[in-house]
C-alpha cells in the first residue's frame, strides 16, 4: 500500500511497513530528493503527523 499527496511544492508517500515495523512517511522536495523520512505505528498517525508538521491536508491522500 502506498498513499501519495502533494502540498506546498512537496510531495509526500506513505508506504507501508510490515505491520510490526509501521508505515513511513516519506518527503520528497521538486527535484524528487528525498528529504525526510519518519516512522509512525498507524496510517492515521501517519496522515496526522504530516498534517501537524507539514500543513498537508488529511483528505488530500490517494492510493497510488
Amino acid at each position: 500500500m502506498e498513499l501519495i499527496s502533494e502540498y506546498n511544492n512537496l510531495t509526500f508517500k506513505i508506504v507501508e511497513d510490515i505491520p510490526e515495523v509501521g508505515f513511513y512517511l516519506y518527503v520528497y522536495d521538486s527535484l524528487n530528493n528525498c528529504i525526510n523520512d519518519y516512522l509512525q505505528d498507524t496510517e492515521l498517525l501517519t496522515k496526522e503527523f504530516a498534517f501537524k508538521e507539514f500543513g498537508v491536508p488529511l483528505h488530500s491522500w490517494t492510493e497510488k
